[in-house]
């Protein structure tokens, strides 16, 4: 009858501490991968409040231009209306030329007016698109921080072959997921994120 070898206790230890610490690699790389999405995502919704911000200020700088065009055309206006109201200083000819400016500037006005509210509107459009970008980036931060911890945590769980140390890094990096995934999409809003966003 041949002999039963049975397995040495302590090479059973060393392989399941190497299948432990393989595992425990691997899924640090999986958070690594994360944390370079959120990164990437945290720069991008920084570049694009940036760009909305300054085509934003770009567009109120050409609505401020509108508004002192319109306001010349209304004082122009005005001036040539007083004119008209005073019958014995304008005649004939005259009278029908200044009465013709005048509507001129008029229109002038209006469509100085128009055009104005058209800036105003798309302005706003961009105010709006740039808080939007500067709500997602705090939702990238926090994330970062999550996804670095749990890399460290994971790497203390690897040398001190620590499963609770691994399960705590797991922990960490799916807040750091979450908040990774929110953002991009913005699905909940958690409002100490956004104490200075209103204004």
């Amino acid at each position: 009858m041949p002999e039963l070898e049975l397995p040495n206790p302590e090479e059973l230890d060393e392989r399941r501490e190497k299948h432990f610490s393989r595992r425990v690699a691997l899924t640090t790389a999986i958070y690594a991968v994360v944390l370079a999405i959120a990164s990437l995502g945290g720069n991008n919704a920084m570049k694009e409040m940036l760009l909305a911000q300054q085509q934003a200020s770009d567009q109120w700088a050409f609505y401020q231009a509108k508004v002192i065009r319109e306001h010349q055309y209304r004082g122009l206006r005005l001036q040539l209306e007083a004119q008209l109201a005073d019958p014995p200083s304008v005649k004939g000819a005259e009278r029908a030329k200044i009465d013709a400016l005048a509507k001129r500037f008029g229109e002038e006005e209006k469509r100085y007016n128009t055009e104005k509210r058209e800036i105003e509107a798309e302005a706003k459009k961009l105010e709006r698109e740039r808080d939007r970008h500067r709500n997602r980036d705090p939702y990238f931060d926090f994330a970062e921080v999550f996804l670095q911890i749990a890399i460290v945590t994971a790497s203390v769980a690897i040398l001190s072959t620590s499963r609770p140390m691994f399960a705590f890094s797991l922990a960490l990096a799916l807040v750091g997921a979450i908040l990774t995934a929110n953002g991009f999409t913005q699905l909940f809003a958690l409002p100490f994120l956004h104490h200075g966003a209103a204004h």
